[in-house]
């Protein structure tokens, strides 16, 4: 190994982005239920854009009538999408939200 191997210059770094690997919905799918389940927002606005871009954000854009710019910043790491952007971005990426009541031990612990 020399010198120049070490040479930070020479590195070859690319941006990672999740959604290059996120092409299967089961996938897709998976990333949004474990960001669902965190319950930490900034995560699930990230798995969403995730997701977005994996289908192709220029596409959404078009179905919701958002700007793709729109779209990156508010479902990106940082983001805060509004309750009327994820009701359109959502069946536009033919994801529906699904409502259900916890397990009844869950919600004893939540009333106590």
């Amino acid at each position: 190994m020399t010198e120049s191997d070490l040479d930070p210059a020479a590195l070859d770094v690319r941006d990672f982005d999740a959604a290059d690997y996120l092409g299967r919905e089961s996938s897709q799918i998976y990333l949004l239920r474990d960001a669902a389940a965190s319950g930490n927002a900034n995560y699930l606005a990230t798995a969403i854009g995730v997701v977005a871009r994996a289908r192709g954000l220029s596409q959404l854009a078009r179905e919701t009538g958002i700007k793709r710019q729109t779209l990156n910043k508010s479902l990106g790491p940082q983001g805060n999408p509004t309750l009327e952007t994820l009701m359109a971005v959502l069946p536009a990426l033919g994801l529906e939200i699904d409502f259900r009541f916890k397990e009844p031990q869950q919600r004893e612990l939540l009333e106590a």
